[in-house]
């Protein structure tokens, strides 16, 4: 089982080949560059889940990469490989952007400890937000983005579309949604749902009139598509 892509950004082939092999054991599917340029090119097109990068490097420092994967946007977790050992140079590589950095020569068996450690909190934190069309939800800020540009929502709507997105695929019952996002108040009815997907549609359909997202259910309640299961 393919347990996520490291990219190796490294100009000691030996060192390469070890690393290769350790990771691949382990169930990763491994890239590799060895020199600055290909690593970049590497980072920017193959989306890898790690980087294991190098500080010395042809080319390319391993600063220059990081600072130019960062300036991409890329949050991919960096880990940097040096035998430098002065401070500076730590502290350097990690105003760049760098996660975390391990001295030469190092124990396989903690380097692929941290690694996991860094994939897991990558995927936790991944979990924290879903993307649909050109919008992102994100559930931890409490906050929706089309094209990185905020949508304004109320906290009811916020609540109903996390309520969606949770369960997107579903045939959802106006009183499972009502219990859901509103709670047992007594005050509501089934047209607060409705109210409020209208205004939801509206910020998030091209066509609320012809929805895309947020379908209605006739005589039941509604269903979000945007891929997944029940």
């Amino acid at each position: 089982m393919n347990t996520g892509c490291i990219l190796i950004i490294e100009d000691e082939p030996a060192l390469v080949r070890g690393l290769r092999d350790s990771f691949t054991s382990k169930g990763f599917e491994v890239l590799a560059a060895q020199d600055g340029a290909t690593g970049i090119d590497l980072a920017l097109t193959k989306n890898p889940d790690l980087i294991l990068l190098d500080i010395m490097l042809p080319r390319v420092n391993g600063y220059e990469i990081c600072r130019t994967i960062r300036e991409r946007g890329i949050e991919t977790p960096i880990v940097m490989l040096t035998a430098k050992g002065q401070e500076e140079d730590i502290i350097l590589g990690l105003n760049l952007g760098a996660d975390d950095y391990i001295a030469k020569p190092f124990r396989i068996g903690e380097l692929i400890a941290r690694v996991n450690a860094f994939l897991r909190r990558a995927r936790a934190k991944q979990a924290e937000v879903f993307r649909f069309g050109d919008f992102e939800l994100n559930l931890t800020a409490h906050k929706l983005f089309r094209h990185s540009r905020e949508i304004e929502m109320t906290p009811k709507e916020f609540r109903l579309l996390a309520y969606f997105v949770s369960r997107r695929g579903c045939a959802l019952a106006r009183n499972d949604i009502l219990n859901a996002v509103w709670g047992h108040s007594i005050m509501v009815t089934s047209r607060s749902i409705d109210r409020c997907v209208a205004t939801l549609r509206a910020k998030i359909e091209t066509d609320p009139r012809e929805p895309i997202y947020i379908q209605t259910i006739r005589d039941i309640g509604y269903r979000f598509e945007a891929g997944g299961d029940c």
